[in-house]
């Protein structure tokens, strides 16, 4: 933490220099740069409130490695083996297979990143604590408590990922400590409750519904994120606290943390005006999001896709990511799993199940790369580049992982290759949900979305499992419902909604995948109902090893501490 806070500084020094000598070449030497000579107007207060906040919008809506910890071992994703292509030295297929490697590089990121929001947000909290006099400077009465308990709020949610992906951690109060090694589960799981119960009254109410958010913590965002403390409380610490988490549900429902209501399109959720959502409790703002350029989504658009979206510019790191199958190579569906098969768990009337499509002004339907890629708006056609280069025909994206260009060559449906080292360049659906893209004509709007890391759609999801739970079923039957009815629109009905007596484990589960598909918590989500690592799906066979319920720690980790003990079943 010392190194973290010595870096920062420095760094910190650099930024005010530039800032103070922006408009006069002139060098101009100042005998103390940070913090005592910076905080002389409220813009330098806001942008150092904010740094931790940077850190963690790029942490949850574009690194990688996040979201590959929560969704690369479950149900719902995978890297298929593409010729040469995401072999990554096996890594992506060592998460498939459960095999955690404390070698790995991302489950390294994944420590790393969430030790760094912790030291950047207690170094922003003591500096505006003790450096900046709030009313001298003329901020408005309870601006102080409001930053400083929102920093709080952001630790507890970085500690909560730490709880929630290794188990306890080293819990540090400040940047000024001495190194420490990890603490119970139980003592994480108290120091993040204890944070967000003193945060949360100070934090700022939403009062107006659909109000422009700014990425900042409010009141319903703290409360939601002690409802996913206590949600999953069983798993963190062996204590069952469902009565605890629905209350907080209702209350955030019933207006009691601010100001919300469900979204009456997904679109109005994840689209180009999203800014302005009802539903959306905690938002990463558009300007810091650039998806497609680094992160994980760009990863599942073909080397082509390019055409498709009427020759707008994308990244060069392709063709990886996509869903797990659905269908066998012969066409048949993979029955004998009650897990996975993402894009079949959605009802083909499902108005997101259709192919991703830019309409203009903003306005667009499906959220899915699959069937034949021409764009019907534009004509753009996305051709083979590999297996399918020299086919003169679109490509067409399939639902399913096998070397089906060899079909009636050497092998036919039945004995084809299939299977995660068996990925073509058409393999696997590609979700398109979160920082959609517009077409070429529209280019200034490639940004606009921003991406939402809570929404009211999970308090409701997660009140209906806690009622499940208590055995309401018809309660817990209706809150999902609620949430459903939308997806079926100009006159069509949901054909399988959920109804109390067939309201089991596995439709509890198959409804978070179809909602949450893709938001980065679909382990989480497997962990509580004990399934990540007792259910096999698509090519995984379970290990039925609870130590794998956590990850690791890292080597390089361990060997930037030397109190860290590993976690139990690794060596």
């Amino acid at each position: 933490m010392k190194q973290y806070k010595f870096s920062y500084l420095v760094l910190f020094c650099v930024v005010a220099i530039l800032t103070f000598t922006r408009c006069n070449l002139d060098p101009e030497y100042y005998s103390q740069t940070v913090p005592e000579t910076f905080y002389d107007n409220e813009e330098n207060v806001w942008q150092r409130f904010f740094r931790p906040f940077t850190h963690w919008r790029w942490y949850v809506a574009q690194d990688q490695n996040r979201w590959n910890l929560q969704e690369l071992g479950t149900d719902e994703f995978c890297y298929p083996y593409r010729a040469s292509d995401w072999v990554n030295g096996g890594e992506n297929y060592n998460f498939h297979l459960h095999r955690f490697d404390p070698q790995s590089i991302g489950i390294y990121e994944g420590w790393r990143l969430f030790a760094m929001g912790v030291a950047l947000a207690w170094d922003a909290l003591e500096d505006l604590d003790e450096f900046v006099d709030f009313d001298a400077m003329g901020f408005s009465e309870g601006t102080k408590e409001s930053m400083l308990n929102q920093q709080k709020a952001l630790i507890a949610s970085f500690y909560l990922d730490g709880l929630d992906l290794f188990g306890g951690v080293p819990l540090y109060t400040t940047t000024n400590s001495e190194i420490l090694p990890r603490s119970t589960a139980e003592e994480t799981f108290k120091f993040i409750e204890d944070l967000l119960l003193e945060a949360i009254p100070n934090l700022p109410l939403k009062t107006e519904l659909g109000a422009l958010e700014n990425g900042g913590i409010n009141r319903a965002a703290g409360a939601a994120l002690l409802a996913r403390l206590y949600f999953n409380a069983n798993v963190y610490i062996g204590k069952e606290m469902f009565t605890e988490t629905a209350k907080i549900c209702e209350d955030i429902i019933n207006g009691v943390y601010g100001s919300y209501e469900l979204d009456a399109r997904f679109q109005d959720t994840f689209g180009f005006n999203n800014e302005y959502s009802k539903e959306i409790i905690w938002t990463v703002p558009s300007a810091n999001t650039k998806l497609e350029t680094n992160g994980f989504y760009s990863h599942s658009l073909h080397y082509n896709s390019q055409y498709y979206f009427g020759n707008i510019e994308i990244s060069d790191n392709h063709n990886g990511v996509c869903l797990q199958p659905s269908r066998k190579p012969n066409g048949q569906l993979y029955s004998e799993y009650k897990l996975g098969s993402p894009y079949e768990k959605f009802e083909d009337n499902d108005v997101r199940k259709k192919p991703y499509v830019y309409l203009g002004n903003g306005e667009y339907e499906g959220m899915f790369l699959v069937g034949e890629q021409v764009n019907p708006i534009t004509g753009g056609i996305c051709y083979g580049a590999r297996e399918y280069r020299d086919t003169g025909k679109p490509l067409e994206i399939v639902d399913q992982i096998a070397y089906m260009s060899q079909i009636g060559t050497e092998y036919t449906v039945e004995n084809v290759p299939n299977g995660y080292q068996y990925g073509e360049e058409n393999s696997g659906v590609r979700l398109h949900k979160r920082s959609v893209l517009p077409n070429a004509e529209d280019k200034a709007r490639q940004w606009d979305p921003d991406v939402p890391f809570i929404r009211l759609t999970e308090i409701y999801y997660t009140l209906a499992e806690c009622e499940m739970r208590a055995d309401n079923t018809q309660k817990a039957a209706e809150l999902i419902n609620t949430v459903r009815k939308r997806y079926f629109v100009d006159g069509d009905t949901d054909p399988n909604p959920v109804v109390p007596a067939t309201l089991d484990k596995y439709r509890m589960l198959d409804e978070w995948l179809i909602e949450f598909l893709g938001e980065g918590r679909r382990r989480t989500d497997l962990v509580r109902w004990n399934a990540y690592v007792t259910e096999a799906w698509w090519d995984h066979t379970p290990t039925n090893d609870p130590n794998k319920n956590r990850f690791p720690l890292s080597e390089r980790t361990m060997a930037g501490n030397n109190l860290l003990e590993q976690n139990p079943g690794y060596k």
